[in-house]
């Protein structure tokens, strides 16, 4: 099968733009609009998007979009859609949705017209007269309507992007991989200077930088739901994985640190790290962010520290905020990015940011405070 399909990478609210970017490196033109990047593609496009995309939520193949404004409408449209270019006699396909703003606002309602109209074109295309019998690969379908427009979808990832395949432990607020990656992406650092996450949690920032560092595909040691559809042909993941293997720079040096107060969460970090493969690249250190010692010039320090959200708590974080901004203003060569809820954080930082960027950690409204450093030679 040779033809192009429509792609739709998702993406969490104000990176639309980090995942555009790098669906235009991998080669394609791309549509952005809220929540998701719109592509053009050939079938090719599936696994090599799924292996490289670090900030994307998930990659959608788009089956059709259509205006519904009544059960039977929706019926007839998904019904008149090509389903058995993609799903084979024996697919399993199960159909999740979601209904905003759209007359058709039955959730469960929508789900099952939308299996049946598809078991029935599969019936008549594939020549079943009994039930579908859905023992094969998974097809996970997802009806989205919003202002009254169905969209129908494929979801080539099966788990999340973020799932790496990595994280044997983890904290209690967890930084997602993608939003990590993406707060990596949005600064300048190169994998020739120094980097460091004093608040570095399960290591996800300093995982992702090393990650990044040596330009190793983020789905590489994962599996996708897309891997057993029998259209997507077998050379073209073996080609999308020789890629990624050719394109790592495993020779690339690295000084990346990732500390944190807490011990338990250094050994979770060293153990993440240990799993990604990437254990000898990155330094671990238990301590506080008042010990933190810079020796090198011109690096940068990109972390989630903790936001103070019980009251308890704000004192506490107004303390590390103020620390910090008194080491990291006496190393006016390094830059400083730093995403947190914390309201008054210029204020105990000392410093009003040179740029901030809304951005939303799961649920939470938070900002990203860049400091551009002077460098130095």
């Amino acid at each position: 099968m040779n033809q192009h399909v429509t792609l739709i990478a998702t993406a969490a609210m104000g990176l639309e733009s980090i995942v555009a970017n790098e669906v235009r490196q991998l080669g394609y033109d791309v549509k952005v609009e809220n929540g998701r990047v719109l592509f053009d593609a050939p079938l090719s496009a599936i696994p090599r998007c799924n292996l490289w995309l670090r900030s994307a939520d998930r990659v959608k193949l788009l089956v059709g979009e259509f205006e519904a404004t009544t059960f039977e409408q929706l019926f007839e449209e998904t019904k008149g859609l090509p389903w058995e270019t993609f799903i084979d006699e024996n697919g399993k396909f199960p159909v999740s949705g979601k209904s905003v703003k759209s007359k058709l606002y039955s959730v469960p309602d929508c789900q099952a017209i939308v299996k049946k109209a598809i078991v029935e074109r599969l019936k008549l295309k594939h020549g079943i007269v009994s039930r579908m019998p859905e023992t094969g690969s998974v097809y996970k379908i997802e009806i989205a309507l919003h202002k009254d427009r169905a969209t129908l979808t494929l979801d080539t990832s099966g788990k999340g992007l973020h799932k790496r395949g990595y994280r044997v432990g983890q904290g209690d607020a967890p930084l997602k991989e993608t939003l990590a990656a993406a707060l990596i992406m949005l600064t300048n650092w190169n994998p020739d200077e120094p980097f460091i996450d004093p608040f570095c949690g399960s290591g996800t920032i300093p995982i992702e930088a090393a990650l990044i560092g040596q330009n190793i595909a983020p789905g590489f040691n994962r599996e996708f739901d897309s891997e057993e559809w029998p259209f997507l042909h077998q050379k073209v993941w073996n080609d999308a994985f020789e890629e990624a293997e050719d394109k790592a720079n495993y020779d690339q040096k690295l000084n990346i640190i990732g500390s944190d107060i807490n011990h338990n969460m250094i050994k979770v970090a060293n153990d993440n790290s240990l799993e990604a493969g990437l254990s000898d690249l990155i330094s671990w250190k238990q301590m506080q962010v008042k010990d933190l010692n810079i020796r090198e010039h011109n690096g940068y320090l990109v972390s989630n520290p903790p936001y103070g959200e019980r009251i308890g708590d704000k004192k506490e974080v107004a303390k590390i905020y103020n620390d910090l901004g008194a080491i990291m203003q006496n190393n006016p060569s390094w830059s400083v990015y730093i995403l947190t809820a914390f309201t008054n954080f210029e204020k105990e930082y000392g410093k009003k940011a040179t740029k901030k960027r809304k951005l939303f950690n799961g649920f939470i409204k938070t900002d990203y405070y860049q400091y551009f450093g002077k460098r130095t030679v």
